[in-house]
């Protein structure tokens, strides 16, 4: 664990963007005309860079800066009707797929009383109504992709279990190809419901349900972080699963934080994307101090001797309300995580999640290793991201090199083609929101290629 000693001495620099800080004549002075001033209404940092650093960032970043603060504001304007839009959709797609589609749903409505059925949606004499949190409601994206079984079935995890990890690369090879197929499943599951959730994890893949969180996401000043953790089988389990659910669809505060540009500087670390940091219920930007805490002091030490079923009172985050301390998404999954690796002692573990997701699921174990958790660590099997946008600067996949790495590679991101996502935040030769891992990029027609970032502007490419 962090020690406390270094929190004092610790010089925190940080940069907030605010779209609410400036009006539209602020925004096109800074955007066309490179009005520095303009620009710096928009921007926050700590009191002892003030104005040394917002200007040079407003400066430096003008452009980046710019497209954050207008996509911010054009989907903060468009929050309500995306919110509307997506209740529609859901509610509809819902509707006919358990009705039998449109021709089953108008079957029912001409002929007789219509009545409400919760349960029966195979009888077309009765309407069923879809309900928000059972097991048959599913997102949009459940919808639009309605596969939930496994590619290699209930033999998926048995070809896992017997593989022996780390002997050959051939080996290691099958071993990354049966856990993508596992995460590439477990990512879209997890912008299902609980109910679902358990349900396809349960009956479908023949796995061990653990828990479903839904935690405080204090970006979004809400509970809106959300992961659920399997293991493959109840008992002497050798593998568990953590997904973390990505950015909705209609979920307006999710594209904010992917578009934000805001940042926290760690030591050793480097900068990290704020939002991301929020979302794990690390830290607010209300009080920066907060991430002081969390990261390398007094809050972090304190949570890691509390279990994940108690309700922790707040030690300086004062904006996350009573009663949503305790379930933050970071403190919740490592807790329960340690209390999973003591009773299954020949468990390894596995992240992951799709596009806002895959930023949490490496942000993850970055944070295990910056608390000095090595214990928890040293059973990671992988970390597997699909569409996740940069998390920080190039120090973190220095950071990182040894613990993911060595003795085999063991973090992979998967990009599919021009997704517009992993290219976010923007980054730029001064800044540098950069990536780290191995890179799996597939184009237009499916064609893999494996991408190995060697420096800042340079990769090494194998089709």
């Amino acid at each position: 664990m962090a020690s406390t000693s270094n929190v004092d001495d610790f010089d925190s620099r940080y940069l907030i963007v605010h779209p609410e800080n400036g009006g539209m004549v602020d925004l096109l002075r800074y955007l066309l005309l490179g009005d520095i001033s303009s620009g710096v209404k928009f921007l926050e940092a700590e009191a002892e860079a003030v104005p040394v650093l917002v200007v040079e960032e407003a400066a430096d970043h003008r452009w980046v800066i710019a497209v954050s603060i207008i996509a911010r504001k054009i989907i903060g304007f468009l929050a309500k009707p995306m919110e509307y839009t997506g209740f529609v959709v859901d509610f509809t797609l819902n509707l006919l797929s358990q009705n039998g589609n449109i021709f089953g749903l108008l079957y029912s409505l001409l002929h007789g009383n219509p009545t409400i059925a919760l349960l029966d949606c195979s009888c077309f004499s009765k309407v069923v109504i879809p309900r928000r949190g059972t097991e048959t409601f599913l997102s949009t994206i459940g919808q639009l992709d309605g596969r939930i079984d496994l590619y290699k079935g209930q033999y998926l995890t048995e070809q896992l279990r017997y593989s022996d990890v780390g002997q050959s690369g051939i080996e290691m090879e099958l071993v990354n190809r049966i856990l993508m197929d596992l995460c590439i499943m477990a990512s879209k599951l997890a912008y299902e419901n609980a109910e679902v959730v358990r349900n396809v994890v349960v009956d479908h893949w023949k796995m061990h349900f653990v828990d479903f969180y839904n935690c405080w996401n204090d970006f979004e000043k809400e509970m809106s972080t959300q992961v659920f953790i399997l293991t493959d089988k109840p008992k002497d389990a050798t593998l568990i699963l953590i997904s973390f659910r990505g950015t909705e669809p209609f979920d307006a505060d999710d594209w904010c934080t992917d578009f934000d540009y805001s940042w926290y500087e760690i030591p050793k670390l480097g900068k990290v994307h704020m939002g991301f940091l929020e979302a794990l219920g690390l830290g607010n930007r209300a009080d920066t101090v907060t991430f002081q805490n969390h990261l390398l002091g007094k809050e972090a030490k304190f949570r890691d001797r509390s279990s994940d079923s108690e309700e922790l009172p707040s030690t300086g985050n004062d904006c996350i309300p009573p009663g949503k301390m305790e379930l933050t998404a970071y403190y919740a999954v490592k807790n329960k995580l340690k209390s999973l690796l003591e009773e299954h002692k020949k468990a390894k573990f596995v992240v992951t999640g799709h596009s806002l997701g895959g930023a949490l699921a490496i942000l993850f174990p970055t944070v295990l290793v910056l608390h000095d958790e090595m214990e928890i660590m040293h059973s990671l099997l992988g970390v597997y991201t699909f569409g996740q946008p940069r998390i920080g600067n190039e120090r973190i996949g220095r950071f990182m090199k040894a613990h993911l790495e060595s003795p085999v590679q063991k973090y992979f991101r998967v990009v599919y083609c021009n997704d517009m996502v992993p290219r976010l935040p923007y980054d730029d030769k001064t800044f540098s929101y950069k990536h780290f891992g191995v890179c799996l990029f597939y184009n237009s027609c499916y064609i893999e290629q494996v991408r190995i970032l060697l420096s800042v502007s340079t990769f090494l490419t194998f089709t």
